[in-house]
């Protein structure tokens, strides 16, 4: 029985077929560019200090009234207090001048109570400003982004099981519907509790959405092909919606107008329906052969050649059901039963966990980069664009532990370094900073082909969803790391290059999957390099015999 690149070789690598899919899936990612960060400007936290209502108040004290704070070493207005404003009036009828007939430092201050006033040089408007999520109220700005991750990480979690059971294209559409739909209906939002519900309920497509679509193309492309698109085609389809958010961003300053611009657009991408196939490899692992050669039948039409009379020679759902029993559906579980998947799959979620931290504290922390926040994203999103092209050319040229190993120490590095710099070195220390997160970014392009490559196709779904489940625990983690800074200012640096150098201790122990067919079944997994440390001399497992194209 021939494998699947095999069978489908007369169609070629790189015929219309295979560019419809190619782009097409490309750029269905491109929504999970915007949606990722979209909090960075939709919740920060504008320049705002305790509103004053209209009062017979001299110019002197209009000014004084909010006190004077010393933040960071700066002088800053205070956020959260004045002083007492019925004191005020009084001192200011009475004709007292402030700090020259008062001493402000002992007068009464009081909080808020007649709400904030926000500066708008930056933002019209943000969540934070449109639900008053500042001062007493300031712990549900972080705990905003928190629930969208969370969001991502149930989505994640249920979205592979569900690909792997009911199909790669449902799931895709699916998780796209989800994504454009409660973007859209945040925008209705009357209080922060409805926003954040549906702020989490977009979270769970957002993710999704780009495992299904890379997946699919993995499964359905073949050869180089499919490794420019698993690593510098899908991500390159998420970094060019990354860099236009800032654009967007720009010119709509208010949050409603942000979410709306990006959530309309999206809705083209329903027709895609008809032109995206189904995984052909994920229908033959369900003994589905005859739905699996309509698709590639098509395929032969599209790209004018001839497709021989059996396509699928010796596949049958007998066949089949020797092979893996395509009645079995197969869970998380299935992950950890066996000793050898099981090792594997828990360093894969290390390093999956690493690489979200890495990649999100270092995106999330570029605010330092410049005063104005759309440049500093695009400073952000543009690293990326390097980045993945290092990654795709590593993935052709390099074995998947030389690079994942060299990412991961590209990235410590950096971050380390950072420690000693001095303030007078203040741009080194940023290119550093930039350093690692082009690191960051290259090894999450390797880790999500590299995973795909090390599991059969009735779990290569379910388990890069749980990868990315565990992944998205970082990202949950992120806010809270980057909060540590306050107490100790290159703590998450520390953080972050000592898990990196974990993981390329860890990565060791993986398999190698350079230059080796897709597994179609568990027992071909198996049958592929045993896990054991590089450092310790052991027998070689026996050899066997897999007829697989070694080109795919």
């Amino acid at each position: 029985m021939k494998d699947y690149a095999e069978s489908i070789a007369f169609l070629g690598q790189w015929g219309l077929f295979q560019q419809v899919v190619f782009f097409l899936l490309c750029a269905s990612i491109m929504p999970n560019g915007f949606g990722a960060f979209t909090l960075v400007f939709v919740n920060d936290i504008p320049i705002h200090h305790c509103f004053v209502p209209e009062a017979n108040l001299t110019s002197e004290w209009l000014e004084a009234i909010i006190p004077v704070t010393v933040i960071n070493g700066e002088q800053e207005r205070s956020s959260c207090s004045r002083y007492r404003l019925g004191v005020v009036k009084n001192l200011s009828a009475q004709g007292f001048i402030p700090g020259r007939d008062i001493n402000l430092t002992e007068m009464e201050q009081e909080s808020c109570v007649d709400g904030w006033s926000y500066s708008k040089d930056i933002y019209q408007s943000t969540i934070v400003s449109e639900f008053d999520l500042v001062c007493s109220e300031q712990w549900k700005q972080p705990f905003t982004s928190t629930v969208f991750f969370i969001g991502v990480v149930f989505g994640s979690f249920f979205s592979g099981q569900l690909a792997d059971r009911f199909g790669r294209k449902p799931v895709l559409f699916a998780t796209m519907a989800i994504q454009t739909a409660f973007t859209f209906i945040q925008v209705f939002s009357v209080s922060w509790t409805m926003f954040t519900i549906l702020l989490f309920m977009n979270g769970l497509g957002q993710m999704s959405n780009f495992v299904g679509a890379l997946v699919l193309g993995a499964e359905t492309l073949t050869g180089n092909v499919r490794v420019l698109y698993s690593s510098l085609g899908t991500c390159l389809g998420f970094a060019v919606g990354y860099l236009l958010l800032p654009l967007f961003a720009y010119f709509l300053r208010d949050w409603k107008s942000l979410l709306l611009a990006l959530s309309v657009p999206s809705m083209i991408y329903l027709p895609l329906w008809w032109f995206i196939p189904e995984s052909p490899r994920w229908l033959l692992s369900q003994g589905r052969v005859e739905e699996a050669e309509a698709i590639v039948r098509k395929a032969a039409r599209w790209n004018k050649v001839r497709a021989p009379r059996v396509i699928f020679e010796g596949y049958s759902v007998s066949v089949i059901k020797t092979k893996g029993n395509p009645d079995e559906h197969y869970s998380v579980l299935d992950l950890l039963r066996k000793s050898q998947i099981r090792v594997m799959t828990l360093i894969l979620c290390l390093l999956s966990f690493t690489m979200t931290i890495g990649y999100y504290g270092l995106s999330f922390n570029t605010s330092q980069l410049h005063a104005d926040p759309y440049i500093s994203c695009f400073i952000s999103a543009a690293v990326e664009v390097p980045a993945y092209i290092s990654s795709w050319l590593a993935l052709l040229y390099l074995p998947r532990r030389v690079s994942v190993i060299s990412s991961f120490l590209l990235e410590a590095v950096p971050l380390y370094l950072i420690l000693l710099m001095p303030k007078s070195l203040y741009y080194l220390s940023l290119v550093l900073e930039m350093l690692g997160k082009f690191a960051a970014t290259t090894v999450s392009s390797l880790m999500f082909v590299y995973i795909a490559e090390l599991y059969p196709t009735v779990l290569r779904n379910t388990a890069t969803g749980a990868c990315t489940t565990v992944s998205r625990l970082g990202s949950c983690m992120t806010p809270l790391l980057l909060e540590l800074g306050g107490y100790f200012k290159y703590l998450p640096y520390i953080i972050m290059a000592t898990l990196a150098v974990v993981s390329a201790f860890a990565s060791l122990f993986l398999p190698e999957s350079f230059g080796k067919p897709l597994p179609e079944t568990i027992q071909q997994m198996h049958q592929r390099e045993r896990m054991k440390c590089p450092c310790i001399p052991g027998k070689e497992p026996p050899k066997t015999l897999v007829l697989l194209d070694s080109t795919l």
